[in-house]
């Protein structure tokens, strides 16, 4: 079958590489020069597989008007003349209520789960270089009822599946040295063995080379504008570009935050709008002043990762518009976390900021799965799980354009659920 894969992100190009291995004819098509180069480029490079809690809790609402007054507050909100901006808005607190948090965990832990064992079946397969390594994750709590609310969660994560234990100050400490400066701080952590960490970009690549220098390659066809969808009936007769029109058999929307616009004259209506984050790459200058387990500051919502050489930090989620732009506050911001958390670990003067916009849901799910055209398949609204979810999310598109059943059920996946 001949498939068209819109968008080279780390979803699209997952999503690619399932259904290459299907034996279809792939063409993905990208804007950018190459894969990964756009929210996936420079992402938080944790794999966290069991911390998919959503945004959306009722924890929350009580931090919001805070976070809104303080500058530096983990959230920042940019108040537009953008309807879609104020809908999302009010569908996410809608979703901030316990039973809806309660079920939206449960159905990412099992698509994470799932998406684990993929990458660890492609890993054990593949000789694939993207600085990977299975490491665990800390989450450390500065706050001793944030803390108490964890084991809470603990608890119920555990009867999903899970496998955590909760550490004191000292234990913290004890399992990841270079938070010893952080240790006044420190009320707890929740610590997680199976957790992995890896370079987005890299990885992208490297399953990009996978694809295009075996039997039957995948064609990427780079520096494609994508225009609109052209529809004929319950059908996609192909999709208009700056190069011209493609056709398939069926097609694919991993576009993350463009993709809502380009389905919205067809008549479908995509739940996702960008929250945009910020991370660093800094070098490595005191290997016992930076983590090598991956660290979350729970309180301020900033992630450390070990990649290679380097120290990834991300964080941040801006509700302020549509640009890519980089805002020099927010990365003083978070130069500022990363000295009160690891003050040794680096040289500051050799900054690399980045920032993304995440294509986030109000619940935090994914839509995948069919839409009201026969031919057109969505795999897009990871937020800030894409690294995490994008081999389960691959796969299950995959299944369902070879018509298999998923491993995962879609309920809560799917476009309306």
């Amino acid at each position: 079958m001949k498939i068209l894969v819109l968008g080279a992100g780390v979803a699209g190009v997952a999503c690619a590489y399932y259904l290459w291995k299907d034996g279809h004819e792939v063409t993905v098509l990208e804007r950018n020069p190459g894969v990964a180069l756009e929210t996936s480029f420079a992402n938080g490079g944790q794999l966290s597989y069991s911390y998919v809690a959503p945004l959306a809790s009722p924890s929350v609402i009580p931090k919001i008007p805070p976070w809104l007054l303080r500058r530096d507050s983990p959230l920042k909100f940019v108040p537009e003349l953008d309807v879609e901006q104020w809908r999302w808005i009010l569908a996410f607190l809608a979703a901030c209520n316990q039973r809806q948090a309660d079920l939206t965990t449960q159905r990412l832990l099992r698509l994470a789960f799932y998406s684990r064992s993929l990458m660890h079946e492609l890993i054990r397969a593949q000789p694939l270089h993207f600085d990977y390594v299975q490491n665990g994750k800390l989450v450390v709590h500065t706050n001793r009822e944030s803390f108490e609310s964890a084991k809470r969660l603990l608890d119920y994560q555990r009867s999903l599946g899970a496998e955590q234990e909760a550490l004191d100050a000292d234990a913290t400490v004890e399992r990841e040295p270079a938070l010893t400066d952080m240790r006044p701080r420190i009320a707890g952590s929740i610590y997680t063995a199976s957790e992995d960490a890896g370079d987005c970009f890299k990885f992208c690549n490297e399953l990009t080379r996978l694809m295009t220098t075996g039997p039957n390659p995948v064609t990427y066809r780079f520096g494609v504008e994508i225009r609109r969808l052209l529809p004929m009936g319950d059908r996609l007769m192909g999709v208009e570009t700056g190069n011209g029109v493609f056709e398939a058999d069926r097609y694919v929307l991993a576009l993350g935050t463009s993709a809502p616009a380009l389905v919205k004259p067809l008549g479908i209506r995509l739940p996702v709008y960008p929250l945009k984050g910020y991370s660093l790459s800094l070098p490595v200058t005191d290997e016992s002043g930076a983590p090598r387990i991956s660290v979350t500051d729970f309180k301020r919502k900033v992630v450390y990762a070990r990649l290679g050489n380097e120290l990834r930090v991300a964080g941040m989620a801006d509700i302020a518009g549509r640009h890519a732009e980089i805002d020099t506050v927010r990365v003083g911001q978070l130069v500022e976390e990363v000295r009160n958390a690891f003050p040794r670990a680096t040289d500051f003067s050799r900054l690399e900021p980045w920032c993304g916009m995440r294509p986030a849901t109000p619940k935090g799910t994914p839509v995948l799965g069919a839409t009201s055209f026969r031919n057109l398949l969505l795999d897009a609204g990871h937020g800030a799980l894409g690294f995490t979810l994008a081999a389960g999310t691959g796969r299950v598109v995959a299944d369902l354009v070879a018509g298999r059943e998923p491993r995962v059920p879609l309920e809560g996946f799917r476009l309306g659920d």
